[in-house]
């Protein structure tokens, strides 16, 4: 369902599959049935994979995820206007939304926390033990950029609070001023 592993492949995206739709593709060329004419099929489209499921270099439901991302962090300056020191991402699903709080504001963004990409995604865990381990793991702040600031933190979402109350915990520890800390997409 992601564009991007076409890219990998150099493959084109043309389009998605529509729902109901059997795709036939042969040395005939390229062949498209819908075998149950009577039933209505009803597009669901999952909201998360634009806010953080989806890599941000795919196309998902015939949008592109990075500049939607980034529009929701300009839209996140617009309802909550906040002046500090920088603004930084929760690294790596806030990345984006960041950029775009950061450019709508005009504050800088930095990266006052590392991600170390060899921990995979920790709220899916199976227990909150292991989840806390992994967020300590997962996530260093960088102590020289937070001392004595005051800063502005985006994220995408809250699914259990467990890795922003760690991160956030590890930066007033890191002597941060000031966290102000925002969601993209908090529904």
């Amino acid at each position: 369902s992601e564009t991007c592993a076409f890219d990998l492949i150099g493959a084109q995206y043309i389009r998605d599959i529509n729902p109901g739709e059997i795709l036939l593709i042969n040395e005939n060329g390229i062949e498209s049935y819908y075998p149950f004419e009577n039933q209505e099929f009803k597009k669901s489209f999952c909201v998360f994979e634009f806010i953080y499921f989806a890599r941000p270099d795919s196309i998902i439901f015939t949008k592109s995820v990075y500049p939607i991302r980034k529009a929701l962090g300009i839209n996140l300056y617009k309802e909550c206007p906040i002046s500090a020191d920088f603004v930084m991402p929760f690294p790596d699903s806030g990345n984006y939304a960041a950029i775009g709080y950061a450019q709508a504001s005009k504050l800088p963004l930095e990266f006052g926390m590392i991600r170390n990409h060899y921990i995979g995604r920790t709220f899916i865990q199976p227990s909150a033990k292991i989840r806390d381990i992994s967020v300590k793991m997962k996530l260093n702040p960088v102590k020289e950029i937070l001392k004595n600031k005051e800063i502005i933190i985006i994220d995408d979402s809250l699914v259990r609070g467990t890795t922003s109350k760690n991160r956030i915990k590890s930066i007033k520890l890191a002597g941060a001023k000031k966290i102000h800390f925002l969601l993209s997409c908090p529904p």
